[in-house]
């Protein structure tokens, strides 16, 4: 794991800076390379290869070509059993760049791993540049006339004489999901290359840039036709290989344990692959957690008996976290005003893990998302009543409803459902995405010709999958489209990097992926039980109550923290007139939003998150 970084028609600019805003990144070393005014950076995170053979910016033995990588290719060894080549180095980058020389841009459709990287012909000047399949790794590129920036993180364009003009639509959807889904950014001029994409361009005519997708999640409507029991043989044999694969280290590496099914799993799998080593585990001490609101399952004590269940060492990280004097850093570090307070326990857990000497974390991220984890998709068991339901019966349900106050959780949900209840099953299926309506959103901005809807995108991501006809996995498409790169993956990547620390996802080896996905809906989602084939699996690894727990998010008490801890500074931030921001916001609909979240008339303590999300990273990024 690297930071790498790029651009093209910038007379001003000071290398030295560009590298240090991704030092973080890549601590061990990093270098440059020049060619009249194309510039590549590049700062290393050593993993594979930790000697200087494998420092980059790394130059084909020809000098012809040139390469900044980061990622991990996992597959890399069989990848050079293909290339007729003497290697100097053990790590993948060098695997990477002799099988572009010789395959060109299919060497894309060879690469198991995480990734996204920029390779430099020297001779026909051209910029190649990729992003992973699943967007683990991030790609930032900014775009102005001749101009032209890449980066794998957006701070690094800030050293940059840039086109700050700021993107509506985007801050819409970071209000409407808390993330913003596909390529928007801020900044109008700057995107995210999506998953699965490469781009190419002569650095002459660096305006006409070619952009190309390369892989496209294979939802086809077409499953396999296995038993129940062989399919679950299947799935235990693509699990270990994913994390077999992914345990490929020259350093020390560890687990997220939060004691949830997914990464107890991923441990328990380790261990069975490594019985005789003694795994060091890492968790969050949630029990000072306020559950009255946000109603939490504790973690730790399932994390703790996973531990002692598997024989591991497990790592304690105090949840003792400052919301108020926290919140501006990670929004720096996020990049995007994201609207979570998860990245913060990635954060202190990668400080601990870097602390202990460890340089590589594996996660349970994307089990979810794969095998219909959240709540939204056990909404989905009700559609066969909703269709059923008398018009006038809905009505009444929404008007019963309103009376109570959305301070249970449970009523809070059950409110959620029954208010898209009257839409049609495309919109309800859209809604669940959605935490706040499209009127109310606009509202909160002082700019009136918002004609942008946020759902849209959503809309144009089914039309992508014509012949996958159910609608579980339709949904799970939409996750792995925008909540699983543009939210989970985005906090997952910034924060642990943000302390040097790589962490690899098991479940999105693409191996693995493809074979969850011809698996039946009916095994993902069986009644209401959420995961069930991945559950089976579970069964022949860990205790049963460990498996069959109540569902909890790797969160914090959002809801309790908006009403209290955070109460001032949300007075002083978005309520007050000299504040920088009131150009951008509508200070009395904000107002109205903040006291009827407070009397528990609405469940809005996310969408106010948002808000000061996207005032943070206006104050840090739009100086």
């Amino acid at each position: 794991m690297c930071g790498i970084a790029g651009g093209i028609g910038f007379s001003e600019h000071n290398l030295k800076n560009v590298s240090s805003s991704i030092k973080h990144r890549g601590p061990d070393s990093e270098g440059v390379f020049v060619d009249d005014d194309l510039f590549l950076c590049h700062t290393r995170l050593s993993i594979q290869d930790t000697s200087s053979s494998a420092d980059q910016p790394m130059y084909s033995d020809d000098k012809r070509y040139v390469i900044v990588f980061n990622g991990e290719i996992y597959n890399h060894k069989l990848i050079r059993k293909k290339i007729n080549h003497n290697f100097i180095s053990t790590g993948d980058t060098e695997t990477v760049l002799y099988a572009f020389i010789k395959y060109g841009e299919e060497v894309l459709n060879m690469l198991n791993g995480i990734f996204s990287f920029a390779i430099y012909d020297s001779i026909k000047k051209s910029l190649f540049i990729a992003r992973d399949q699943f967007g683990v790794k991030p790609l930032y590129i900014y775009r102005n006339n001749n101009q032209f920036l890449f980066s794998s993180e957006l701070k690094t364009f800030l050293n940059f004489k840039i086109d700050k003009e700021i993107n509506h639509d985007a801050l819409l959807n970071y209000i409407t999901f808390l993330y913003s889904p596909g390529e928007l950014t801020p900044f109008k001029k700057v995107t995210k290359v999506l998953p699965g994409t490469y781009l190419k361009f002569n650095v002459k005519n660096p305006n006409k840039i070619v952009f190309n997708k390369y892989y496209k999640i294979p939802f086809n409507g077409v499953y396999l036709e296995n038993s129940e029991e062989e399919l679950i043989d299947l799935l235990d044999e693509k699990l270990i290989t994913a994390v077999e694969r992914q345990m490929l280290s020259d350093v020390p590496l560890g687990f997220f344990l939060s004691g949830g099914l997914d990464s107890s799993l991923i441990v328990a799998i380790a261990k069975k692959i490594n019985p005789n080593t003694k795994l060091e585990c890492f968790t969050i001490d949630d029990e000072n957690n306020n559950d009255d609101l946000d109603s939490f399952t504790k973690d730790i004590s399932y994390a703790k008996k996973v531990a002692k269940y598997l024989d591991v060492n497990l790592n304690i990280v105090k949840s003792e976290i400052d919301i108020v004097k926290d919140f501006d850093k990670m929004i720096w570090h996020l990049d995007e005003p994201q609207a979570d307070p998860a990245p913060l326990h990635v954060l202190n857990i990668a400080s601990l893990a870097k602390q202990k000497g460890i340089k590589v974390l594996l996660g349970g991220t994307a089990g979810d998302d794969i095998f219909s984890g959240y709540r939204r998709h056990q909404a989905l068991s009700f559609e066969k009543y909703i269709s059923f339901t008398p018009k006038i019966f809905i009505k009444l349900l929404k008007i019963f409803f309103a009376y109570f106050p959305l301070k249970n959780p449970s009523i809070r949900r059950l409110n959620k459902l029954i208010s898209n209840f009257d839409k049609s099953l495309e919109e309800r299926l859209l809604g669940y995405f959605s935490w706040i309506k499209l009127d109310k959103a606009k509202s909160l901005f002082k700019i009136k010709n918002l004609n942008y809807d946020p759902l849209g995108s959503f809309i144009n991501f089914t039309k992508e999958i014509p012949n996958e006809d159910n609608y579980l996995n339709k949904m799970l498409y939409l996750e792995m489209k925008g909540f699983l790169p543009d939210h989970n993956l985005n906090y997952t990547d910034k924060m642990s990097m943000a302390v040097g620390i790589e962490t690899r996802v098991p479940f999105l080896d693409i191996d693995l992926v493809e074979f969850a996905l011809k698996i039946p809906p009916k095994y993902k989602m069986k009644g209401k039980e959420t995961k069930y084939i991945l559950k089976k699996v579970a069964e022949r690894y860990l205790p049963h109550d460990v498996i069959y727990r109540p569902k909890t998010g790797f969160g914090a008490p959002v809801r309790d923290w908006i009403i209290n801890d955070m109460h001032p500074m949300i007075y002083k931030r978005l309520l007050s007139k000299d504040d920088k921001n009131i150009d951008v916001f509508n200070i009395d609909k904000i107002n109205d939003l903040i006291e009827l979240n407070k009397q528990g008339k609405i469940d809005a303590s996310y969408s106010i998150w948002s808000l000061l999300a996207i005032d943070s990273w206006l104050k840090q990024f739009n100086k």
